[in-house]
C-alpha cells in the first residue's frame, strides 16, 4: 500500500462529514491525524482512513462515540505486537464484521456495501486505497442538489424533515420495505414472467404505494403528476446505474431495471 495522505478538508469532503467533526474525533482520541503540516492542517494516511470508515460504520449501526472507542480499542493491535501484514489482516477482519452487520441490519444501500468490500479487497491485496470510493453511501444529503434541481427545494426539505423525524425503529421498518421490494423485483425479473402479469403488477402497486408515502416527492403531493413521476423514475432506474444497481439480477446488466421500468409503466398507464 502507498504512503499518500489526505488533508482534513479532503477527508471531510470525501466522507460527507465536517472538519469540525474530525477535529472533535482528534480531541477525544478517537481518530488521531497521521501528521500535522507546517500550516497546522491535519493529514490522514490510509490506516487512518480505514479507522474513519469503521467509525462511520459503527455510528450508522447506532453506537455512541464512547462505545465506538471501546470497540476499536478492544479490536486493535498494539504497535509492538505482530507484523504490518498482521495488522492489515486484523483491519480487514474488522471491516468484514462490520459488513456482515450492515447486511444483517439491512440498513444501507448497495453503494455503501460496495465501498466496504473495496476497502477489504485493497487491504488483503496490499493495494493502494482509493479514498474517493471508501465513503460512498454514508452521507444521506449527497443528493440534495440533485433533488432540488429535479423537484425543488421544498421537496428536499420535506423529505429530509420526514427522515430526521423518524425513530430508529421507523427507519428500520422503512428500509425493510425497500429491501423487500428490491428482493421481490429481482426475483420476478429472474423468473421470466411478463411485466404485465398479475404478479409483476402487484409488486408495481406496492412500489407506487411506497413512493406516495415519501413526503416531498411528486407522488406524495396532492394533485401531483404521479403517473409522470412513476414512469420517469422507471426510466431513471435504467439510465442511472446508481439506482439500477438496486434491481440488478444475477447475470448483471440492466435487465432487472428494465423489467421494473416496464412493469411500472404498464401499471401507471392503467391505474394512474
Amino acid at each position: 500500500m502507498g504512503t499518500r495522505d489526505w488533508s482534513i478538508q479532503e477527508i471531510a469532503r470525501l466522507a460527507g462529514t465536517t472538519s469540525r467533526t474530525l477535529r472533535h474525533y482528534d480531541d477525544i482520541g478517537l481518530l488521531t491525524p497521521t501528521r500535522i503540516a507546517h500550516n497546522g492542517y491535519r493529514h490522514y494516511d490510509e490506516q487512518a482512513l480505514v479507522r474513519l470508515q469503521r467509525i462511520l460504520l459503527l455510528r450508522e449501526l447506532g453506537l455512541g462515540l464512547p462505545q465506538i472507542a471501546e470497540v476499536l480499542d478492544d479490536g486493535s493491535l498494539s504497535s509492538n505486537s505482530g507484523s504490518l501484514s498482521s495488522s492489515k489482516r486484523a483491519e480487514a477482519s474488522a471491516l468484514e464484521t462490520h459488513l456482515a452487520l450492515l447486511r444483517e441490519e439491512q440498513t444501507r444501500l448497495t453503494r455503501q456495501i460496495a465501498s466496504v468490500v473495496s476497502t477489504i479487497d485493497a487491504l488483503k491485496g496490499g493495494e493502494e486505497l482509493m479514498a474517493e470510493n471508501m465513503f460512498d453511501g454514508f452521507d444521506h444529503t449527497r443528493y440534495k442538489e440533485e433533488v432540488e434541481d429535479r423537484w425543488g427545494k421544498k421537496a428536499y426539505a420535506d423529505s429530509d424533515r420526514w427522515w430526521r423525524s423518524m425513530t430508529d425503529a421507523e427507519r428500520a421498518d422503512w428500509q425493510q420495505l425497500v429491501s423487500d421490494l428490491g428482493r421481490d423485483w429481482i426475483a420476478a425479473a429472474e423468473s421470466g414472467i411478463d411485466p404485465a402479469s398479475d404478479e409483476a403488477q402487484a409488486i408495481a402497486a406496492r412500489h407506487v404505494e411506497w413512493l406516495t408515502g415519501v413526503p416531498g416527492t411528486p407522488a406524495a403531493v396532492p394533485g401531483g403528476d404521479v403517473k409522470g413521476y412513476v414512469i420517469g423514475l422507471g426510466e431513471m432506474y435504467v439510465a442511472d446505474p446508481r439506482f439500477g444497481a438496486n434491481y440488478a439480477t444475477s447475470d448483471g446488466g440492466t435487465a432487472g431495471a428494465e423489467f421494473v421500468r416496464d412493469a411500472l409503466r404498464i401499471y401507471a398507464e392503467a391505474n394512474l
